[in-house]
């Protein structure tokens, strides 16, 4: 199967601005190609990994990335698929963010691959020459205010009660010159990005057409949304950041892992690097076995590495165990509270481990109400310390019991769980 066959079997082209062409081109390889990314966080989101994965699969095919970092654009905000207004960022966080998204694109693409090795630019680097009235001599005059109120990211602000300020309608404008520089600078010839940016992409060929008199090309990519029609990686209102110390990787497992049976087989054509035929057996036994969740573990795993590598996808794997009755050890008061987000917490004094009682502990957490409580559920072998089942009610406790630096995880039954830190 030819490169772009593929793309179209898996689902990722969702339109294109001159199919036949594209078709060819694609095929052959050798096209300078570019995707943006504006720098509103100081990580990319899993969202976000769906275009990134795409230009891997690009410059696998024999063509050459250049990676946006959008310090211009980033200072205004896109409108697209917003309901109002971004806030703007001030420009220590601004640069913070650049050079963090810098840094976490060079995990994925290949900056040392020889002919069609990836290339990092940041678009503020011509606009911050371009002098206002220059940008209107030069650019805005060839923009149509009736053509630019007709793109859907524009219009349905318009008709918003937030409305869209001149600052946001103006985008459009700045993405169409990045495309314009970056043809006339380095020969790029084609814009990816998802569905949502395709009023803008395809100001950027026109522009480029008027000013270049070339003709440049441009792709987009479905939005990836979760059962519930939420963007992927946002439908619990956070996002799954690829940043491991801003969700970590057993969070990113665990919200993989969750998927709906409906959506799976997509996400694996999207996300993964499987063939077709493994993802179609994948698919097969989801249907047959779906309390299994074969397909979504596999969609776990190979994306929990691609971002966090094997020591990220081992710790996700290590803390998913935690709750199928593993020991809870050596790991970081970090992990614990990313593995136990949800789970009550107390904080006792340290002094306690110096053979202090199991049952003065025991007392003082959310789990019991009494000590009488405590001793009857010792008595019955039901309370837990790092999953390790507590002997008797005479039993002391030391630096030995923690499972993290300040930290042990009690279990109460099967399922009730109490974080105890030791300040």
């Amino acid at each position: 199967m030819n490169f772009f066959d593929e793309l179209k079997a898996r689902g990722i082209i969702d339109a294109l601005s001159h199919e036949e062409e594209l078709e060819k081109k694609f095929n052959e390889g050798g096209m300078s190609f570019y995707c943006g990314y504006d720098p509103t966080a100081r990580s990319l989101q899993l969202g976000n990994l769906f275009t990134i994965v795409t230009c891997m699969r690009f410059q696998k095919a024999g063509h050459k990335p250049f990676m946006l970092v959008g310090g211009a654009t980033g200072m205004i905000g896109d409108p697209s698929g917003k309901s109002e207004e971004r806030n703007l960022l001030d420009m220590d966080t601004l640069k913070e963010n650049i050079e963090a998204i810098r840094n976490q694109l060079g995990q994925f693409v290949d900056f040392d691959g020889g002919a069609n090795s990836a290339v990092l630019v940041n678009n503020a680097d011509w606009w911050q020459g371009l002098g206002f009235l220059e940008f209107l001599r030069t650019i805005g005059k060839r923009f149509r205010v009736s053509e630019m109120l007709n793109k859907d990211s524009v219009k349905s602000r318009i008709e918003s009660d937030a409305g869209i300020s001149l600052t946001e309608f103006s985008y459009q404008v700045l993405q169409a010159y990045d495309f314009v520089t970056l043809n006339k600078e380095h020969g790029v010839s084609l814009q990816i990005g998802g569905s949502d940016q395709w009023g803008n992409m395809t100001a950027g060929t026109d522009l480029t057409r008027k000013m270049n008199q070339n003709q440049v090309y441009c792709m987009t990519m479905p939005l990836v949304t979760d059962q519930n029609g939420n963007k992927f990686g946002k439908s619990a209102g956070n996002a799954v950041f690829l940043d491991g110390s801003m969700t970590s990787p057993y969070k990113m497992y665990q919200f993989l892992l969750n998927q709906d049976d409906a959506i799976v087989d997509a996400l694996l054509k999207y996300y993964t690097f499987l063939s077709l035929d493994e993802i179609a057996e994948l698919k097969v036994m989801t249907e047959s076995e779906p309390h299994l969740r074969t397909a979504q573990k596999s969609l776990a795993e190979h994306i929990t590495k691609l971002v966090h590598g094997d020591e990220g996808l081992e710790s996700a794997m290590r803390a998913t165990k935690f709750f199928f009755g593993a020991k809870i050890e050596n790991v970081s008061d970090a992990d614990v509270a990313s593995i136990f987000e949800d789970t009550p917490s107390v904080e006792l004094s340290k002094d306690l481990l110096n053979d202090g009682s199991v049952i003065e502990m025991l007392s003082e957490t959310p789990l019991f109400n009494s000590k009488k409580e405590v001793r009857r559920a010792v008595d019955q072998k039901g309370i837990y310390i790092n999953n390790i089942a507590i002997e008797g009610a005479d039993q002391t406790l030391s630096k030995a019991d923690l499972a993290s630096e300040t930290a042990l995880v009690l279990r109460k039954g099967k399922k009730n769980y109490c974080v105890v830190k030791f300040k």
